[in-house]
């Protein structure tokens, strides 16, 4: 049966409803504490640098200038960064967002994504702007028979401290060089749980094993959690944290077991910001055979001046899954990419 036809549609309304609903308690949750709603282009120089995700491509033919390449945005980060720069305090913004090779329960191609950034603050911020708007947006959550309530105490708990409850791991002596993390030091700390990396495997593909089959299904079940403070070799845009250059400012909030938002408190530095997009470009050209271009013009932003800011971004299709109780993202979509 078709997307469009009239009984498909009448057994999703409810849910349609409920994303219709939830978005107008995020506007107004906004407006309400003194938020700009902004909105940026898709199409961007650079994609975003992430070393495993792909965009979609695109050509544009520009008067008096020929052919030029531009991608459409995997998220509206750099664009809303620069509004930073240009003044604007508080902005938030309900933006499409394109992700290639990505189809799942859990995924799409195309999705919707709640961005928002406060100058002035830092990341504690942001989890208390994830509290409130958890409160507001639903009274449960629900994926899997598995519920968060938003109202019950949230867990609070950082990257090391999970590794070591869960998995009895010291993740940060497998990191002795916190830039260079050592995979031999870490597949020796989980060889005792049976985990071992495969081939062409690094640290982090390794801790990404750990955590998918020992952490993460833990998280937010009964109440939302939140994870903080990464290993700084995983955090390619927040900040080191102040007193540990071994972690950055960099947490995610998870319901159900399932990752809803990655915050940070974001770097400012523009040369460091250029020598990670310069290790994380090499990352994917070896892993994948391409990489994307570097925004110049974000570049040069953060050379102007950003503030001192935090900046976080939620899957909102993931929200409304979990508050509609449905099991997938295009359960709650008015229109699946077909």
């Amino acid at each position: 049966m078709s997307w469009w036809h009239p009984d498909r549609l009448a057994a999703r309304r409810e849910a349609l409803e409920t994303r219709a609903r939830i978005a107008a308690t995020v506007r107004r949750f906004f407006l309400e504490r003194g938020f700009v709603e902004v909105e940026t282009p898709a199409l961007q120089v650079s994609p975003g640098l992430e070393p495993h995700l792909a965009a979609f491509t695109t050509v544009l033919d520009e008067p008096g200038e020929g052919q030029v390449t531009r991608h459409l945005h995997t998220s509206p980060e750099f664009a809303m960064k620069k509004l930073l720069v240009a003044g604007v305090p508080r902005l938030f913004q309900l933006a499409r967002c394109f992700r290639n090779g990505e189809r799942s329960r859990l995924h799409h191609p195309e999705f919707t994504m709640l961005e928002w950034y406060r100058a002035g603050a830092s990341y504690r911020e942001l989890m208390a702007d994830c509290e409130a708007l958890l409160r507001a947006a639903a009274p449960l959550y629900v994926w899997e028979g598995k519920t968060a309530d938003p109202a019950a105490p949230w867990l609070y708990l950082s990257v090391a401290e999970a590794f070591q409850r869960w998995a009895g791991i010291d993740l940060l002596a497998t990191a002795p060089d916190p830039e260079k993390p050592q995979l031999d030091l870490l597949a020796d700390a989980a060889r005792p749980l049976g985990i071992a990396p495969h081939a062409g495997d690094d640290w982090e593909d390794l801790f990404f094993r750990i955590f998918l089959d020992r952490i993460e299904p833990r998280l937010g079940i009964g109440a939302p959690a939140i994870l903080y403070d990464y290993p700084i070799s995983m955090a390619a845009l927040a900040r080191p944290k102040p007193g540990d250059p071994r972690l950055a400012e960099r947490f995610e909030l998870y319901l159900c077991g399932v990752e809803i938002a990655n915050a940070f408190g974001e770097l400012t530095d523009a040369a460091e910001q250029r020598r990670r997009f310069a290790r994380d470009r090499a990352a994917k050209e070896a892993r994948y055979g391409f990489s994307y271009p570097v925004d110049e013009d974000f570049l040069a932003a953060l050379e102007y001046g950003m503030p001192e800011s935090a900046g976080i971004a939620l899957g909102f299709d993931r929200l409304v899954m979990l508050a509609a109780g449905a099991s997938r993202i295009e359960d709650v979509l008015w229109a699946p990419v077909v």
